[in-house]
């Protein structure tokens, strides 16, 4: 168990979180991608990758009542507490966490989730400097995942028409789509989150299915701050436990 860890309360206390002291910390992506998650009818067993200390999949158990949740992250100590953290808010009957590698092809069945969310690794090892925090690094490098190992987990354990939902890094939207596209994972909707009007993307939203057809929606922007610095009402609408994008 990590030695250095606060205990938060998310969404204005609906979802009380211990989370590392020093990474790993649920932010606003977090929030964004766990609003971002649509849930069809029948489609009932999700997918975490590199899941941390649980926050969204404890988000979408209590968002969606019949969703039977699996978490996955590599690091041991942060699986502890996503552990701790289905127990301490009662959702331990329908989320369930596990320690493991997803480039691993013999951790997870195959075909089997309706639904895959993940917040992968933004920056490329190419692009920037490993510190020395590794668990961080973990987190913000790609380590021990990269788009294509996303793409490679999409398509061996969704089933057919089955769903993923990400955030990422907008300036590599044309890696994503790529990987995505080579194992048939199909971009269907993408929402791009600007931090003011006039500023550029930096995240992106996006929805594909596995064996989709064609047609992508791009829906409209995501404004964070208004032109008087406040948060927009669309943005505070996602830290609402029912709150959709």
């Amino acid at each position: 168990m990590l030695e250095s860890f606060t205990s938060d309360e998310i969404l204005f206390g609906k979802l009380k979180l211990l989370q590392p002291e020093n990474f790993a910390r649920v932010n606003m992506d977090t929030i964004l991608l766990s609003a971002w998650v649509k849930v069809r009818s029948g489609h009932n067993k999700f997918l975490e990758a590199g899941c941390a200390s649980g926050a969204i999949s404890l988000l979408l158990a209590m968002k969606f009542n019949r969703l039977k949740i699996t978490g996955i992250d590599i690091q041991n100590e942060l699986i502890e507490l996503a552990k701790l953290n289905a127990e301490n808010n009662n959702l331990d009957d329908r989320v369930n966490f596990i320690e493991g590698d997803l480039r691993d092809k013999n951790i997870l069945p195959r075909e089997y989730f309706d639904g895959l969310v993940i917040n992968p690794p933004y920056s490329s090892l190419s692009s920037s400097r490993q510190g020395c925090n590794i668990s961080r690094s973990t987190a913000r490098l790609e380590l021990t995942c990269n788009i294509d190992d996303v793409a490679d987990l999409a398509q061996r354990v969704l089933k057919s028409k089955g769903r993923m939902f990400a955030v990422f890094k907008s300036e590599r939207l044309d890696v994503f789509l790529s990987s995505m596209l080579a194992k048939k994972i199909v971009p269907k909707k993408i929402r791009s989150v600007y931090s003011k009007i006039n500023s550029n993307s930096e995240i992106f939203l996006i929805e594909c299915v596995k064996d989709g057809g064609e047609n992508l929606t791009l829906l409209p922007p995501l404004i964070v701050r208004d032109e008087n610095n406040n948060y927009t009402q669309e943005l505070l609408r996602a830290y609402e436990i029912d709150g959709q994008l």
